[in-house]
Parts: structure tokens; C-alpha cells; sequence
């Protein structure tokens, strides 16, 4: 199980995103699921071999089995050791510890086989349902379900310990077997409303796939680089200030030459009122003076 990333400080204070690598299969939780599954024919041996002292030992056994199964989804969760192996094998675990005590109980005779089938057909019931929406997500266990657990861990120890009365044991378990079935109901309910709710592969497959950007429109070439189109008239540059067309700047006028009936052009005059080439007849005076 993939964890999300966290933001974490990297070299000249730069946060950069680090994404946390996902729990190896060996770690404190599975290992204490697996104390757990070693337990259960130590324990059924135990409560087998008969005698107060046998019994005892049984209990000492159940006890710690039934603790392990406290403490290994509290530290899963708390240290962010939840695997698939975990999902799996602990109420595997579970249900192996509760249906070993159940049975080796009614065949002791000391528990009617009515109370251990109804006890086993919700948990195995409830564990179907667990695989059935397991790529839906996880159902979190309610109060009632733990308090069901509770329930039926102390009517147990009740009947493997020498000593306490028939009365005692009998009202403790009718309670834990109407929790049982309540939770169940209740457990099952919610299956079905997670499995409505919820497409096939979890929360991610409600987003459909990104649309796909087309390609870019291409620019064309500007209006004056262009041929006109038919009937379009011909582009110009941008008009002038006074809202015409700029005019385009010919040649000097003194460098082309003067158009039919034009005067000819001269050059403009000097800051004396002469001009840098005087006319002729000026320059025919000048010679004879």
C-alpha cells in the first residue's frame, strides 16, 4: 500500500516531494498476525488435553493470541505497516482463533453446536464481504464490531477457565451471539452501500481519462504577404494618421526628371537668399562686371 507523499526539506531549503516506498512484507504487525496463526494449535491442543492446569495454560495461550489481535492493526495503522498480506491473513487469523475455540468447545461438549455455527456463519459471512468490495476500499470497524469482539473474547475465556458458573457463561455468550448477528447485519449493509457507491478499482476510476489537447492552430501568412482572394480587395500597409493610406516616398523631384508643362527643379536655396548654384543670367553678369 502506497502511502501519500509527504514534502520534505531538501538541500538549500528547498521542499521537494519525496514519495514514501510502501511497508515490506517483514514487519512488527505481520509478524505478530503470524504469532497469532502459530498460536491457534498450540491453544486447541492445550484446551484438548483436559485437566485444570491444561486449562489454564489454554487461557494463558487464547489471552495472548486475542492480544496480538489488538495490537497489530493498531501499530499497522499508527506506523503505516498496512500490506496486502496484512489484509488478508489477519482476519484469516481471526476468524482461525475464534472458530478453533468455538469448536473444540462443542466437541468437549460444553457449547451447544447452534451457538458455534451462527458465531462462524457471520464470520465467515463478514470476511466474504471484506473480499467482495476489497478493490472498493476497506471498511473501518465500528463500535459495535469491536465491542462484539470484546464480547465474545470474554465468553470464551469464561468457558476455558475452570470455575466460573454455567449461568455466567450462558448470559455472557447469548450477548456476544446477539452482537454477532446485529454487527453483522450492519456490517453487511454497509458492503453493499461501498460496492453501489464505488466503481470497479477504488475512488480513482470515477475520474474518466484526460482529454486529449488537439493540435494547435496554424497561424496564416499576414494579409499583405498574401494573394488576394477572389473578389477581395487588396491589402495595404496600415493607414496613415489623417485615416488614408500612407503614401509611398518616390524619388527626389530633383533627381527625376520634370514631367510635361512641370518647371525644372533647382536646388533649394542658402540661408542668404541665394541659391548654392546661382541662374544663369546672374553668373553671365558676374563675368562681365
Amino acid at each position: 500500500m502506497t502511502l501519500p507523499a509527504r514534502s520534505t526539506a531538501g538541500e538549500g531549503g528547498r521542499g521537494d516531494a519525496a514519495v514514501i516506498a510502501p511497508p515490506g512484507l517483514v514487519n512488527v504487525a505481520n509478524a505478530l498476525t503470524v504469532l497469532r496463526l502459530g498460536l491457534v494449535p498450540v491453544f486447541v491442543i492445550l484446551l484438548a488435553a483436559g485437566g485444570d492446569g491444561w486449562r489454564i495454560a489454554a487461557f494463558v495461550a487464547f489471552g495472548v493470541a486475542s492480544l496480538t489481535d489488538l495490537l497489530d492493526g493498531e501499530l499497522a495503522r499508527r506506523r503505516g505497516l498496512i500490506t496486502d498480506f496484512g489484509k488478508i491473513a489477519d482476519p484469516i487469523a481471526d476468524k482461525a482463533l475464534t472458530g478453533s475455540a468455538l469448536v473444540t468447545l462443542s466437541v468437549l461438549s460444553e457449547l451447544s453446536w447452534w451457538v458455534t455455527s451462527v458465531i462462524l456463519f457471520r464470520e465467515l459471512a463478514v470476511t466474504g464481504l471484506r473480499f467482495w468490495v476489497i478493490r472498493r476500499g476497506v471498511i473501518p470497524a465500528s463500535r459495535g464490531g469491536k465491542a462484539k469482539t470484546l464480547l465474545q473474547v470474554i465468553a470464551i475465556g469464561l468457558y476455558i477457565l475452570p470455575g466460573p458458573s454455567g449461568v455466567v457463561r450462558g448470559v455472557v455468550m447469548a450477548a456476544a451471539v446477539a452482537l454477532t448477528l446485529v454487527t453483522g447485519g450492519d456490517y453487511a449493509a454497509r458492503a453493499v452501500r461501498l460496492h453501489r457507491a464505488v466503481p470497479h478499482g477504488g475512488p480513482a476510476a470515477r475520474a474518466g481519462p484526460p482529454a486529449r489537447a488537439g493540435p494547435p492552430a496554424r497561424a496564416g501568412p499576414p494579409a499583405h504577404d498574401r494573394p488576394p482572394a477572389h473578389g477581395e480587395p487588396p491589402a495595404h500597409d496600415e493607414p496613415s494618421a489623417h485615416g488614408g493610406p500612407p503614401a509611398r516616398a518616390g524619388p527626389p523631384a530633383r533627381d527625376r526628371p520634370p514631367v510635361h508643362g512641370e518647371p525644372p527643379v533647382h536646388d533649394e536655396p542658402s540661408a542668404h537668399g541665394a541659391g548654392q548654384g546661382s541662374p544663369p543670367d546672374a553668373r553671365s553678369r558676374e563675368g562681365r562686371q
